[in-house]
């Protein structure tokens, strides 16, 4: 379902006024905010959080096929809150939540790019997410999770995935048991967990590659759910997270404000080879940029080339784009244009060489987040 639009907030509007059933949300329906650390439970805490406004669920991994030949993927869903309570919940064409979706494929061999969005209403029967577990889906595009393993399909416009996803490490809470900070005030914050080292095999197909192809490789998860994460005067968000071929994985963002400097609440996580995992501040992290790239789609120019430095974990990588054009125009769904792609990295790690692999994700470089956050 293609909808040519640049404003999420026009969508909510309408759906919200009765454009489609239902009327305007009361002062009754306001969200919870995260304020402080949460009791989590796995896996009922991978499905959804309806008392909050914003929640996602985000795939991203780096593939190989039996010649060798990389490949990456993305397959991100959103649960947007339009009210808290229905006027009718009887009526399965009463909105409650809409539902957003990205897919994307990078081939690496043939240089190319491919990536297609979606949203609908949840009712009736069009999209929704599960309480109790993961079960997310919009169409024909899903994630479910079946007793350990994650089953990840989607099909669109020539391209396909049907994947295998198996935890190799227990789940990540990222910031304070999952309470990530994201700006000074009460509430600018989210709950945010993460699957790192998840072993990954099934078929892809691009649109350029034809037919289905088997693959195998590591992806990541990521579930964030809260209600006033952003602050007025942050911009977009640099986002990292890489997997380091000695079994550490690492996440980073840098959330930028308006005035060029860096939110302070700004953090990582480093995840060792057998699951535990440490907080990292600001303060723990340089990230250099060392090239750009422009769009010749948005016209904007992105960061294309970094060094990563956390002494203190004594790391420091180089890390590059598979490719250079990965970036996603969402007019179909979120309305934002972002560059979000598969990366590979070398440096040192303990002392040791070390090579790495994994996405990086940067917002706000080619215009607003579009009211999603």
């Amino acid at each position: 379902m293609k909808i040519a639009t640049k404003s999420l907030q026009l969508l909510i509007l309408f759906f919200t006024l009765g454009g489609i059933g239902g009327s305007l949300a009361t002062a009754g329906d306001e969200w919870a905010l995260v304020t402080k650390p949460r009791v989590w439970s796995f896996p009922k805490d991978f499905g959804a959080h309806p008392e909050y406004r914003t929640e996602w669920w985000y795939f991203t991994g780096n593939l190989t096929d039996l010649s060798g030949a990389r490949y990456g993927y993305q397959l991100t869903f959103f649960r947007q809150g339009i009210r808290q309570k229905l006027s009718n919940p009887a009526n399965a064409w009463d909105i409650r939540d809409l539902y957003l979706a990205h897919f994307a494929i990078t081939d690496v061999t043939r240089n190319r790019f491919h990536s297609v969005d979606r949203l609908s209403r949840g009712g009736p029967g069009l999209a929704g997410a599960s309480l109790d577990g993961m079960d997310v889906w919009l169409l024909n595009w899903s994630a479910r999770m079946k007793g350990s393993i994650i089953y990840l399909e989607a099909r669109d416009s020539g391209m396909e995935l049907n994947l295998q996803l198996t935890p190799r490490k227990p789940p990540i809470l990222h910031g304070q048991n999952g309470y990530s900070q994201k700006g000074p005030a009460s509430g600018q914050a989210s709950y945010y967990a993460s699957l790192t080292g998840l072993k990954t095999q099934g078929t892809l197909k691009s649109n350029s590659s034809g037919t289905p192809i088997e693959v195998q490789g590591t992806s990541w998860f990521d579930q964030e759910f809260g209600s006033n994460q952003l602050t007025q005067d942050q911009k977009g968000w640099d986002w990292f997270s890489l997997h380091l071929a000695d079994g550490r994985d690492l996440m980073i963002y840098f959330l930028r404000l308006k005035d060029g400097s860096v939110e302070p609440s700004s953090s990582g996580t480093l995840v060792a080879p057998d699951g535990t995992s440490r907080h990292l501040k600001l303060s723990d992290l340089t990230v250099s940029v060392l090239d750009h790239w422009k769009s010749p789609r948005s016209k904007r120019e992105y960061p294309s080339r970094w060094r990563i430095q956390i002494p203190s974990a004594q790391i420091e990588l180089t890390v590059t784009p598979l490719i250079a054009d990965q970036e996603l125009t969402t007019e179909g769904s979120t309305g934002v244009t972002y560059w979000e792609g598969a990366v590979v990295g070398q440096g040192i790690s303990e002392g040791r060489e070390v090579s790495c692999e994994g996405y990086v994700e940067l917002t706000g470089y080619a215009g607003s987040l579009g009211g999603l956050f």
